[in-house]
């Protein structure tokens, strides 16, 4: 890459000087032809830094010959020149209508060909000189007419070096000068829209170019594509030039070259321009886990005035450079928590300096205690805002991860995770396995995806729920390394179900007696409370094929069953509605990040959320588990089906839905294997286990 930035650089300075010059250089010479012509191509940029035609026009051009049929041709333009020697095999001359294979320096088997240039030379030549003039004066025997090609490889360069040399020549030749004489796309992100470059061939020579059809060469050609052709079977005259468009298709990391490849009438060939870019997966839309942290509490004055927030009023909370939240984040992800509601109300979180959405990101009634997570794009001046709508509440944010935007990069934060749908598994009930977790105690889960995937796990989507606790407290769930942190996960009150989503961040597990090492993290609750763990996706390393990225959204709601919008009425019990989000999400969409509300259900019930038109049948998981009368939300992760709907299950009682999009997750092209089937992952559960936290 070095070397093609060079040649870059040097094309752009060699330009600077021809432009200074008259314009008559394009125009077409006349005979008799003195030229030097230099079409650099594939080669490097030793001895010749870019292509050019030399002329009497534009440069001083000499000849000097010599004894023994040495010929000297020189063309100096300013500070630069190009300096080319030849002569035939040792005993030979130079006869018209013969090819020689050159060198250095001439033997019986190599004719002598040296190019130089300002601080430019070869050690070693191997090349040909194509002769298809020769005249003498017929008293010194010293050449007086001269016209070759030739060909050049420096220094064991396999590109080529090409050109024309004539002097007081009767024959015509072409030249075409490529610009840029080498194209660098610059560094791209995998999955990226194409760069592009355009590409001038001007026609130099003496007769016109006449060009066939542009096309791609070299082991990175599929990583390029001629996007326009105008040259192609154009006759273009000297002055006149035409274009070649080349893209980049950006599938897969690593730097490509390739070669930019113009038939023409030139003893070459063809014309050759190196193409080159950089694609490595860019970050955008990637998953980084944090230890929970704590951002903001309206109860002792962090991140916000120590006061609740009243009726209608809206409280900005900075997020980044906070809690491990990076500067030119995308989205981030959150636990909100209300405790001591005055009304029955709802909190809209969304991205400051942007208008509130008709959106909710949790719903409460008076004198709730409970939580929600909320992912969220971050706004203005790296700050999320939140909306209080009825009466006056505290409010307490935790951060728990990030999703990368685009103003993040690979070297800022290093390579992220991608979201690994799973059928929902249960992973722990301690009503099944040792009763209620006392208070202030801890368990320490785990679940084995297999020796291989499960490396590669960072985080595990889960959905928590505290159920029957015999006071209210909290659930904080982490990675079990080191402390307890000071945040919470799930809050709840005395005798209720309250779930809650989480990603939580894992460790490493070497002696959870699967003979290989697994993802585990653990659940602390404050009060005696039993405690259901389901797994319902995976945060891996951004290694695994068909890993899934975030794209937020402005939250838009996409289900009022009260308004008709999504369902018409109350869901009935025990039964099942599909609602389709295909309006309001992009086409490459297989995932849903939702907030999904139950409005007053007649009886205590179970909402369950699943992919719809896939033939899967209901999980036994929940994902909202509302009582009677009140109105409740959860944060729901949900992949959909080929029309792009859900299907939502109620199984007791009626009670209206509501359900806001925050974004989408969509596969990443530069992990796509392209076989794996819609909203799908390469992860299962093949086991799972839980002991005391130690």
């Amino acid at each position: 890459m070095r070397m093609f930035r060079s040649l870059l650089g040097a094309s752009v300075a060699l330009a600077g000087v021809v432009t200074g010059l008259p314009e008559v250089a394009s125009a077409a010479p006349t005979a008799s032809f003195t030229a030097v012509t230099a079409d650099r191509g594939d080669h490097g940029f030793n001895p010749v830094p870019a292509p050019d035609v030399w002329t009497p026009d534009n440069a001083a051009v000499s000849g000097y010959p010599a004894q023994g049929e040495t010929l000297r041709l020189k063309a100096v333009r300013g500070e630069q020149y190009i300096d080319v020697v030849l002569l035939p095999p040792t005993g030979s001359v130079w006869v018209a209508g013969r090819t020689y294979p050159a060198a250095r320096s001439a033997d019986s088997d190599h004719a002598k060909i040296e190019i130089t240039t300002p601080g430019q030379g070869c050690n070693t030549v191997a090349g040909s000189v194509a002769v298809a003039e020769i005249a003498r004066d017929p008293d010194t025997q010293l050449i007086s007419s001269f016209a070759a090609s030739y060909e050049y490889h420096c220094d064991g360069d396999p590109g080529t070096l090409s050109g024309e040399l004539r002097w007081n020549s009767t024959v015509d030749y072409v030249a075409a000068v490529p610009s840029p004489a080498q194209v660098d796309l610059g560094s791209l992100a995998v999955g990226d829209a194409a760069a592009t470059r355009t590409v001038s061939f001007a026609s130099r020579g003496s007769v016109p170019e006449v060009f066939g059809a542009a096309r791609l060469a070299g082991s990175g050609a599929g990583q390029f594509a001629v996007t326009a052709d105008n040259c192609s079977g154009r006759t273009v005259a000297p002055g006149d030039s035409c274009t070649v468009t080349v893209a980049t298709r950006a599938t897969l990391t690593g730097w490509h070259t390739a070669n930019l490849v113009l038939p023409d009438n030139s003893s070459h060939g063809q014309r050759v321009v190196p193409l080159t870019y950089r694609a490595a997966y860019g970050v955008t839309g990637m998953y980084y886990p944090l230890p929970p942290q704590r951002l903001m509490d309206t109860r002792s004055g962090l991140g916000a005035p120590k006061a609740k927030i009243g009726a209608g009023q809206t409280v900005d909370l900075v997020v980044e450079g906070r809690g491990g939240v990076p500067v030119g984040v995308g989205s981030a992800v959150l636990n909100v928590t209300v405790t001591n509601p005055t009304a029955a109300s709802f909190l809209n979180v969304y991205p400051a300096g942007e208008t509130r959405p008709n959106a909710s990101s949790i719903n409460f009634p008076a004198g709730w205690l409970g939580s929600n997570n909320v992912t969220v794009k971050v706004g203005a001046d790296g700050k999320v805002s939140i909306y209080n709508r009825n009466g006056s509440t505290d409010v307490v944010v935790d951060v728990v991860g990030f999703y990368a935007g685009d103003h993040l990069d690979l070297g800022k934060v290093g390579v992220g995770g991608q979201y690994g749908a799973l059928d929902p598994t249960r992973l722990f009930d301690s009503r099944l396995k040792g009763g209620a977790v006392p208070a202030g105690g801890a368990v320490q889960l785990w679940s084995d995806f297999g020796p291989e995937l499960s490396s590669h796990v960072r985080g595990l989507v889960l959905n928590v729920t505290a159920v029957n606790p015999v006071k209210a407290g909290f659930l904080t769930v982490w990675s079990g390394e080191g402390a307890v942190p000071t945040s919470s996960t799930v809050n709840y009150g005395a005798g209720k179900v309250v779930p809650n989503l989480t990603i939580v961040k894992t460790s490493s597990c070497t002696d959870c007696g699967t003979g290989h090492a697994v993802p585990s993290f653990a659940v602390y609750t404050s009060q005696t409370s039993n405690i259901v763990v389901d797994v319902v996706g995976v945060m891996d390393d951004g290694q695994v094929p068909d890993g899934m990225r975030f794209r937020p959204l402005r939250p838009t709601r996409i289900l009022d069953s009260r308004v008709g919008l999504g369902i018409n009425g109350a869901v009935g019990p025990n039964v099942t509605r599909s609602v389709s989000a295909y309006s309001e999400v992009p086409s490459d969409t297989e995932a849903l990040v939702t907030n999904m509300t139950a409005v007053s259900p007649t009886n205590n019930t179970v909402i369950t959320v699943w992919p719809a038109d896939m033939g899967l049948p209901k999980p036994t998981s929940s994902n909202l588990n509302p009582a009677a009368g009140q109105t409740v939300s959860n944060a729901v992760i949900t992949g959909i089906g080929p029309a792009y709907q859900f299907d939502v299950h109620n199984l007791s009682g009626s009670t209206h839905l509501v359900a806001d999009v925050v974004g989408t997750f969509h596969r990443h092209p530069g992990t796509a294997s392209g076989t794996a089937p819609r909203g799908t992952s390469h992860f299962a559960v093949l086991g799972s286990g839980s002991r005391a936290h130690r």
